[in-house]
Parts: structure tokens; C-alpha cells; sequence
């Protein structure tokens, strides 16, 4: 049997295990707690760093060091998607021991979805290798905008698909309920939780124009660019209570993750004429993560003065 089978073999094995594990802790309808959600982070870190050595067993350093990259770009994205979320959970007035279980059906979604995404733009980039400065140029306008954007409110009741949604079923107002569909004197309504997983959802199909060419900008092997993007899609709902609870120490991560599009956009672009190896991209991209973080705890945010 080829290493690729059996490496293929072991990540379905292993990723359905832990995710069924994952989706049994979500049915309970408990808030996660700040303590809860460290150690689940931890988890599911050393999970992905776990499988990253198995690729190196069986197929060597490089796609190893490649995995790491691609793993690291998108969990580094996910923590951006993560604030949004909140921002959908409030406007909905989901409580917070309803919030697992929609971010993990959302997390469903955003694996297959991911799943299709990925194989075609790998297809789509060895058939055409111009869209290398497509995706490359698309990352570079995507930093731009993250950088120089102000923070902004979401408007969820104009999204395409709740518009839909609103055909053919009425959404009620009922947050106090863990369903997605409740009755009410014989009429089925939608409740602000399935709303809510119906955002979530498109909002992903938003993120994936990002992170997809910039795990693409760091191998074209399906089985790297998949298997990355699920073992770092699989920790969001643990990582989403963590960054919750410590949003006043992640300031200038958006100018973090908004550096590392840019730099994996002008890696994508400029690979034709210089190729910067994986290992030097991964120091790259810590260091980035690193220093967003380290100053955002170091430089305080100046207190609001009351104008006079």
C-alpha cells in the first residue's frame, strides 16, 4: 500500500474519531469555560503538531514543514473569524451554552465545503498557472482592505441567505431552546440558532477566498492543503471560547494576520522568480503571529477621554 493511502487512511480515521468526540461534548448544552477551552485549544494543537510528525514518517521533512505552514496560516485566519462570530452570536442573542453546538455544525459545513474548494483549486492551478498571480494579487488586496478597514458592524438580516430562508420558513425569536426548528400551533419556525448557523456558514465561503490561495501559495499537494486546513478548522470551536475571553490582549492581530496575506500573496506571485522555501515561510509566519500578539499585551490601548 503507497504512504499517501495509508497517511490518507489514518487522517480519516483519526479526524472522524475526534471529531464525533468533539460533537458529543457539544450536545450538552453547557457555556464553555475559559479553562475548558485552553485545554481544548492545547488538544487539539498538539493533535495537529502529532500528525504533522506522522507526514514526516512517511513522506519527509518538506511536506511535514509544509503541513505546519499551512496549518499555522489558517488557524492564524481562523482567530480573525473568530471575533465575526461573536459579533453574530450577539446580534442574535444566542446564550452562550447554545454556542458549541452551532459553531460545530457549522465547522461540518465548513469541512465539506473546504473539501471542494480545495481539490478544484488545486485542479484549477496546475491546469492554469496564471492563477497563481490571480489568487496572489486577490491575498495582497485582501490585507490591503483588512489593514486599512475600520471596525465596522455586521448587518446578518441582509444576508442573501436568510433573505432565502425567510421564504420558505418564519424565523422565530426563541433563544431560550439547543433546536434548530421548533412548532408553534402547528407551524414550523426556524429559531435564532439555525439563523445563526445559516451566517456562519456563508461567512465562511467569504473567509475561504483568503485562506485557501494562501494554504494554495504554500503547496498544491491536495492531501497537505486539505488535511492542514481540517486539523485547524476541527480546534475553532475551542479556540472561538478562548479568544472570547481574551479579546483585549489580541489589539493588533488583524494587522498581524493582514502582514501574513500580504507576504503569502507576494510569495505566490513572485514564485516564478524567487522561491522562498517552506521552513523560511513558517519562521515567517510565526514571527508575525508572534509579535502581533506580544504587542498587543505589552502596548496598552490608551483610555477614551470625555470630550468636555
Amino acid at each position: 500500500m503507497e504512504s499517501i493511502t495509508i497517511l490518507w487512511i489514518i487522517f480519516i480515521v483519526l479526524s472522524t474519531g475526534l471529531f464525533l468526540f468533539d460533537l458529543s461534548l457539544s450536545k450538552r448544552a453547557k457555556e464553555v469555560t475559559q479553562k475548558e477551552s485552553i485545554l481544548l485549544s492545547a488538544f487539539w494543537v498538539l493533535v495537529s503538531m502529532g500528525f504533522g510528525l506522522i507526514i514526516y514518517y512517511f513522506l519527509g521533512s518538506v511536506k511535514m514543514i509544509e503541513f505546519y505552514t499551512g496549518y499555522i496560516i489558517e488557524y492564524t485566519l481562523s482567530m480573525d473569524n473568530m471575533f465575526v462570530f461573536l459579533l453574530i452570536f450577539t446580534y442574535f442573542s444566542i446564550p452562550k451554552k447554545y454556542q458549541p453546538k452551532i459553531l460545530t455544525w457549522g465547522i461540518i459545513g465548513a469541512i465539506v465545503l473546504r473539501l471542494i474548494f480545495i481539490f478544484a483549486g488545486v485542479e484549477l492551478l496546475l491546469a492554469f498557472h496564471w492563477l497563481f498571480y490571480v489568487f496572489g494579487g486577490i491575498l495582497i488586496l485582501s490585507a490591503l482592505k483588512m489593514a486599512f478597514q475600520k471596525e465596522g458592524e455586521i448587518h446578518p438580516e441582509k444576508n442573501p441567505m436568510i433573505k432565502l430562508l425567510g421564504k420558505f420558513v418564519p424565523i422565530s425569536s426563541e433563544v431560550n431552546t439547543s433546536k434548530f426548528f421548533i412548532k408553534k400551533d402547528n407551524v414550523k419556525y426556524a429559531t435564532p440558532l439555525f439563523a445563526a448557523l445559516i451566517v456562519i456558514e456563508t461567512s465562511d465561503l467569504i473567509f475561504a477566498v483568503d485562506s485557501i490561495p494562501a494554504v494554495l501559495a504554500v503547496s498544491t499537494d491536495k492531501f497537505i492543503v486539505y488535511t492542514s486546513n481540517v486539523f485547524a478548522i476541527v480546534g475553532l470551536r475551542s479556540l472561538y471560547f478562548f479568544l472570547s475571553s481574551l479579546l483585549e490582549y489580541f489589539r493588533f492581530l488583524k494587522i498581524g494576520i493582514s502582514i501574513i496575506l500580504f507576504f503569502v500573496g507576494v510569495k505566490m506571485i513572485i514564485a516564478d522568480f524567487y522561491h522562498i522555501s517552506p521552513i523560511v515561510s513558517l519562521i515567517v509566519i510565526i514571527g508575525i503571529i508572534s509579535s502581533s500578539i506580544l504587542l498587543s499585551i505589552v502596548i496598552k490601548e490608551k483610555p477614551k477621554t470625555l470630550k468636555q
